[in-house]
């Protein structure tokens, strides 16, 4: 393969379009391929199955953060989008990270364009900016700490009372935070997609026909959401949630993919997708799932597309993620 004509054909549709051998068993040559190359596989809770049990590791923004960086391999395949996998190349400048679908970006991010988010924290300028991982490069550059659904609240409680802060971009968490904190951060007006297409109606329904069921939500979802839950907290602490409590039954509102990890932790538990305010009975991150296994093991292969970033950007992005990771060790997270 022509791989400068494969680059180019990458800057249009994202991702290598290279035909395989159907009787390729692609979890064998994945796994042949990372020891080839050295390779660890990072995968988000939210990808398909077939990805999350062929990973290395799988985990939440935090958890992958950290995973990438203290990796020893030369190469971080990472199994999620776009913003995920700028962190690890953040993190780690001398090592290749590469991404199977270059277009696997976030809407969340997408709500909160740097030139933009410039001019708003201008006018706000004794304030901290605290920015959700959820987010470009370009504003971790501008921001003064990283969080995590995870670290969020524990990190704007280690601050003291009177320290003014911006919450960008995901106003649901920031409002949230907000609300347990008895703080009152100036947010962003950004918002997940995912997160913010749940019918309170059809959960209300839903909760009415399984009674014993517990609904446990992530707090990007909208407070109207939240108001029900049983029980909030990031992806994985909704997984520990599942392992811990006593109950049999969830409606789970977040993103489908940690289904697969929460049945696979407790199989005789049952874990009900809540239901979103469009026609479908789930509720998937169209670009979480633009990546698939046969674009994983294409990208391992030929080492395609792969993160680049300006040196620049990449310096200033690191010291709010550095922040974020002394904080979470020193608050035992």
């Amino acid at each position: 393969m022509d791989l400068r004509i494969a680059e180019e054909k990458i800057d249009e549709i994202g991702f290598l379009n290279v035909e395989i051998d159907p009787t390729l068993d692609l979890f064998a040559e994945i796994e042949k391929l990372k020891k080839e190359k050295n390779a660890v596989l990072l995968a988000h809770y939210y990808q398909e199955p077939d990805i999350q049990d062929v990973a290395d590791y799988i985990g939440d923004s935090l958890g992958l953060a950290q995973e990438a960086a203290r990796t020893e391999a030369d190469i971080i395949v990472f199994a999620g989008v776009h913003f995920m996998a700028e962190t690890a190349k953040i993190l780690n400048p001398n090592k290749k990270v590469l991404l199977p679908d270059l277009k696997a970006g976030c809407s969340l991010s997408d709500s909160c364009p740097p030139p933009v988010f410039k001019q708003f924290k201008e006018k706000h300028p004794d304030h901290l900016v605290i920015s959700y991982v959820n987010c470009s490069a370009g504003i971790k550059a501008l921001s003064d700490i990283i969080c995590t659904s995870s670290n969020a609240r524990q990190i704007v409680e280690s601050l003291p009372e009177d320290q003014k802060i911006i919450f960008a971009p995901d106003k649901n968490l920031g409002a949230y935070i907000n609300k347990v904190t008895g703080r009152s951060m100036v947010l962003w007006n950004g918002a997940c997609m995912v997160h913010e297409i749940f019918s309170l109606e059809k959960i209300t329904k839903l909760k009415n026909r399984h009674p014993d069921a517990k609904l446990i939500a992530h707090p990007e979802c909208e407070d109207s959401v939240l108001r029900l839950a049983d029980f909030i907290g990031s992806t994985t602490q909704l997984l520990k949630y599942t392992q811990t409590d006593t109950s049999n039954s969830f409606i789970v509102a977040t993103e489908t993919g940690i289904l697969h990890q929460m049945q696979n932790k407790s199989p005789r538990k049952t874990f009900i997708a809540a239901p979103p305010d469009n026609a479908c009975a789930c509720n998937d991150c169209p670009h979480m799932k633009l990546n698939t296994l046969e674009k994983l093991y294409l990208c391992m292969k030929y080492e395609l597309p792969e993160i680049v970033m300006e040196e620049t950007t990449r310096l200033e992005a690191k010291k709010p993620i550095d922040r974020m990771l002394e904080m979470s060790k020193q608050l035992g997270l």
